[in-house]
């Protein structure tokens, strides 16, 4: 009993170190990048578009398999006119946070402090964000603590506002290809490129020929 106490209490002191090392570093990476002025240049390329009103608001229903291929053919064709291209992320629930920490921290793996960091704004501006919400806001937040809970709107507009960064969207929807989210309050620092398809999935946006040369390690959502 003693021994499976103390394994168990140093599993738990090893995550509490691998937690407080990933927010050194990202405290360090978001430093660095406040000295000097943010990448526009997707920003520039894509001037012309306009963009919609962005209201948060969480997935009520997934699309079908024939809606959501005819989507992500939609996406496709809409990125290649555009020229930009994306980085693959997991198709493990986590996606929005990976393509999130992909583009502020250009590592996917830090989905779990960037989670964490969002949670932590749901928290601690409640008004913001529980007029957004048709559940409970105290099981909405728990929900979304737990690693392989999709992200939705209001997730996206919280980590907006936590890391001063203007997201943009380019989707797959017929009607509104491209969405920007402002954060409240302040002006953007950066600006993170995300695609969106069909409520399902979210990539990492980069000019065609810009994209890292990393591969998931697990399966992504991806049609053939």
């Amino acid at each position: 009993m003693t021994e499976n106490t103390s394994a168990s209490s140093s599993s738990s002191l090893n995550s509490s170190f691998r937690s407080t090392d990933d927010d050194r570093i990202i405290a360090s990476i978001l430093t660095e990048e406040e000295t000097s002025n943010f990448d526009r240049k997707l920003g520039r390329r894509l001037s012309h578009l306009d963009s919609i009103p962005h209201t948060p608001r969480v997935i009520n229903e997934i699309p079908d398999v024939n809606e959501a291929t005819m989507d992500h053919r939609h996406l496709s064709e809409r990125l290649f006119s555009y020229d930009l291209e994306e980085l693959q992320m997991e198709g493990d629930g986590n996606c929005q946070f990976r393509a999130l920490a992909d583009q502020l921290f250009h590592n996917p793996e830090y989905h779990k402090a960037v989670r964490k960091k969002v949670v932590k704004q749901l928290k601690h501006h409640r008004n913001l964000y529980e007029g957004y919400v048709p559940i409970k806001y105290k099981s909405y937040i728990k929900k979304m603590k737990r690693s392989g809970e999709w992200g939705d709107h209001v997730t996206l507009q919280a980590a907006a506002d936590h890391f001063g960064a203007k997201i943009c969207l380019v989707t797959s929807f017929r009607e509104n290809g491209y969405i920007e989210i402002i954060p409240n309050g302040c002006s953007a620092t950066r600006e993170l490129w995300l695609s969106f398809w069909s409520e399902v999935h979210y990539n990492s946006l980069y000019e065609r020929g810009d994209v890292p040369a990393r591969k998931p390690r697990k399966k992504h959502w991806v049609l053939f």
